[in-house]
């Protein structure tokens, strides 16, 4: 093997020196604080159900998250988990076709002895695969009413008075606006958010919720249908368990069962009664 000049050598580990000054300076995270909590700039997130209200007007919106009562036109759930029980009411009124799926589901028992088949803390949990993969999974309507599913799922049912908040229950999808089947996830990230999202884009109440967790990028793509009322402790603990490298949890967490303990009253569109 030939030996390599001293000079050239030398001249070689200073350019791998300067270039990985360059790299570093154009990776290096922001840390910039300059940002309060009360700016809007272009680079923080807004939610795009919003666009074009006033917040003047989305504080006029009610906001049924943020209340822990089920009236007489939501419906309350139980998942009940391997690690302890989930209460959950569900928004009949905003997501009446996501909602209409989950009950039904529920009550057919598809969702016993599931998992959560993916779990990222500081994220969410997601469950509802038959397969247990996150390639499976089923609306009501398909193979059924093709108007309402026609193959690859139901539409989002996006309302600019439900959000990802922490705690929130939402149904998951392949990226696709129509690609809703039986997969679910509940929002878990316990992390202030406010210095991440445009103040006027929210209500002042949402953009106040946010301050206790939530994932604010996902508002406007995924349907929101139900909030946690009880047993966020059981989301936090399924959250922090040991997971693959496709997060996949190592200990198999189970859904026994989804119990239905009020099942309100629901209008559907005319295409999917």
């Amino acid at each position: 093997m030939k030996k390599i000049p001293v000079q050239i050598w030398a001249l070689s580990l200073i350019t791998i020196a300067i270039i990985g000054l360059v790299i570093f300076a154009l990776t290096r995270p922001n840390t910039s604080t300059s940002d309060s909590n009360n700016s809007d700039t272009s680079s923080k997130l807004s939610a795009s159900q919003n666009d074009g209200k006033s917040q003047a007007a989305l504080n006029k919106l009610a906001l049924p998250q943020l209340s822990d009562s089920v009236s007489s036109d939501e419906s309350l759930v139980i998942i009940k988990t391997s690690d302890g029980d989930i209460k959950i009411k569900l928004f009949n009124t905003y997501a009446p076709l996501a909602v209409t799926n989950f009950v039904t589901l529920a009550k057919e028992g598809y969702y016993n002895n599931t998992t959560f088949h993916r779990v990222i803390e500081g994220f969410m949990i997601q469950g509802g695969d038959p397969k247990g993969d996150g390639t499976g999974g089923k609306s009501i309507w398909n193979g059924k009413n093709s108007k309402v599913d026609s193959g690859t799922g139901f539409k989002n049912e996006i309302s600019s008075s439900l959000y990802n908040i922490r705690g929130a229950l939402a149904m998951a999808n392949t990226g696709q606006s129509s690609s809703n089947g039986s997969q679910f996830f509940i929002n878990q990230n316990p992390a202030d958010q406010r210095a991440n999202i445009k103040k006027s884009a929210y209500p002042t109440k949402i953009y106040n919720a946010y301050k206790n967790g939530g994932n604010p990028g996902l508002d406007g793509d995924y349907t929101v249908f139900g909030q946690v009322i009880d047993g966020m402790d059981v989301v936090d603990k399924i959250a922090k368990v040991a997971v693959s490298s496709s997060d996949k949890p190592k200990t198999a967490i189970k859904v026994t069962e989804v119990q239905v303990v009020t099942d309100a009253p629901v209008s559907l569109p005319a295409d999917a009664q």
